[in-house]
């Protein structure tokens, strides 16, 4: 990989752990461990992103070589490089939980690549000083659903981290996949994954818990000077406007997740990039039927703080500790908490805008809100998939009558036999109120639905459809892998070769392990 240009800067610039010994212990006054990844005994390539690569300096010819498999499967090390574990910690549910930091990720390196940094990682390459009571390593079915949702967000245009490579690593790992006291051996697996950086809210959150200032103040200049360097001005205003965009970014992802059904499943604040990015993917999901109180992670099932309807409130209580963190370079709070105060209100204001446009409908009037809380209340009246049905409602048409626009969104009712009565009568309401609304714009039937559909996407990743990707993957079998991975490439284009991955959840799914509801466990 003679065109990887490699550049430490988080190890050369940042206070290191002096202590190598890669054992499970409280890290202090520290950014980093130095580590190495556990050596795989049989690599194995099931799939890479050339995109991805080439994105990082790496050909597309190089991810067919043995130094590809040997470097992003953690048995060698990339020359000029010491693999690194962050430390940082984070509130967890809400709760305050201490030390976490990189308890199966390993940072291989930073390189550089047509003006632009990125940070190489591993998934599952084993043990590190954060590991706490596991053993950092990865299997194969949550390495299938990390590396393919990755890609699948990048192209639905929601920020996110990026995969680059998906390998087994020839070692079976023992996981309790249900928590129900009878774990077996899977197979394990390795994702490489890219971002600019890794670095967390939980990594600042850290420093301020342990009253390490000094490290705080340089960490956080260290993070304005190489990600932000657009922020100028005194100290303490840097540390405000940074926040403020941190907050900003953050916001906006929270929106994109919205608008396609996204759920993250585990919204800790060690989950929540600075860059605003989807990171950690673990018990995610897709809303099938729209229900706000649906949240994928088992372990959030009683009280769902992590539920579809409550991931701004979460994001902005994540940004309150973030603040919190940040205070003693401040020493201020009134403009952290405006910030803060701000945040839901320009959600809010954002959110109108991306459903409106879900919608169809790009000039606002005072009755927007009301067609938009008409429509989240029918949406539940009966189990309605939220992807099929905003992909067809770009078909009405401004002539259409209720009963036709209702009869071009039936696909979407999980149980069309309920459409009926009050429930109709409802549905009957709110498309008389939207047709009329439909009327008022000046764009053409064709135009608009051009523009839904760029919007609203055909395809995402449903679990059934990861799971069916990794029961086949666990017999050998990785063509569903890579049809998946052509799939969502083109999440807006019609694909009609491959219609039959849009459709509702099927029946077998609805409580099947890892198509419904997942466990943090990897």
């Amino acid at each position: 990989m003679k065109n990887l240009k490699i550049n430490n800067r988080f190890t050369s610039e940042l206070p290191a752990d002096p202590d190598e010994t890669n054992e499970i212990r409280q890290v202090k006054n520290t950014l980093f461990s130095f580590v190495y990844p556990a050596k795989p005994s049989n690599p194995t390539l099931i799939h890479a992103s050339n995109e991805v690569a080439e994105m990082v300096g790496i050909t597309t010819a190089e991810i067919q070589s043995e130094e590809f498999l040997n470097a992003f499967s953690g048995k060698e090390i990339l020359p000029e490089t010491r693999p690194y574990a962050m430390c940082y910690a984070g509130h967890q549910f809400g709760n305050w939980a201490g030390q976490l930091g990189d308890g199966r990720a390993i940072n291989l390196t930073e390189v550089e690549h047509n003006n632009t940094f990125f940070t190489l990682q591993l998934k599952g390459a084993g043990k590190t000083p954060y590991s706490r009571t596991a053993d950092g390593l990865a299997v194969l079915r949550s390495s299938i659903r990390e590396y393919l949702c990755a890609e699948a967000m990048y192209y639905l245009g929601v920020p996110t981290t990026r995969s680059l490579s998906l390998m087994l690593s020839g070692d079976q790992v023992l996981r309790d996949v249900l928590y129900n006291g009878n774990p077996a051996y899977e197979k394990g697996a390795i994702v490489c994954r890219v971002a600019p950086s890794f670095i967390r809210f939980g990594s600042f959150e850290m420093l301020t818990a342990r009253n390490e200032l000094k490290n705080l103040k340089e960490f956080v200049e260290y993070t304005i000077k190489h990600y932000f360097p657009e922020i100028k001005g005194e100290p303490k205003e840097q540390y405000i406007q940074f926040f403020k965009t941190v907050a900003d970014t953050t916001r906006k992802m929270i929106v994109d997740w919205q608008r396609v059904g996204f759920v993250h499943g585990v919204m800790n604040t060690d989950n929540m990039s600075i860059h605003g990015l989807t990171i950690d993917y673990g018990p995610y999901g897709w809303l099938e039927n729209y229900d706000p109180n649906w949240t994928p992670n088992t372990t959030d099932s009683q009280n769902r703080r992590y539920r579809f309807g409550n991931q701004p409130q979460v994001a902005q209580w994540n940004l309150y500790q973030l603040a919190n963190a940040l205070y003693p370079l401040v020493n201020e709070a009134e403009p952290l908490e405006k910030i803060l105060e701000s945040f839901i209100n320009d959600f809010e204001i954002d959110y109108k805008e991306m459903f409106l446009s879900k919608l169809g409908l790009f000039t606002s009037t005072y009755t927007d809100s009301n067609l938009i809380e008409g429509l989240e209340s029918a949406l539940q009246l009966s189990e309605t998939d939220m992807t099929i049905f905003f992909r067809n409602l770009g078909k009405v048409t401004k002539a259409d009558a209720v009963e036709s626009s209702i009869e071009k969104i039936k696909d979407s009712f999980y149980s069309p036999e309920e459409i009926t009565g009050t429930i109709l009568d409802s549905w009957k309401k709110w498309f008389a109120e939207y047709l009329q609304r439909l009327n008022e714009e000046a764009l053409s039937d064709k135009d608009r639905s051009e523009k839904m559909n760029q919007i609203n996407p055909k395809y995402v990743l449903r679990n059934y459809m990861a799971q069916l990707a990794i029961d086949d993957a666990d017999k050998g079998d990785y063509s569903l892998i890579n049809e998946l991975y052509l799939l969502l490439q083109k999440p807006y284009n019609e694909q009609p070769e491959s219609e039959k991955w849009f459709a509702k959840r099927p029946d077998w799914a609805r409580s099947k392990v890892g198509c419904s509801m997942l466990s943090c466990s990897s």
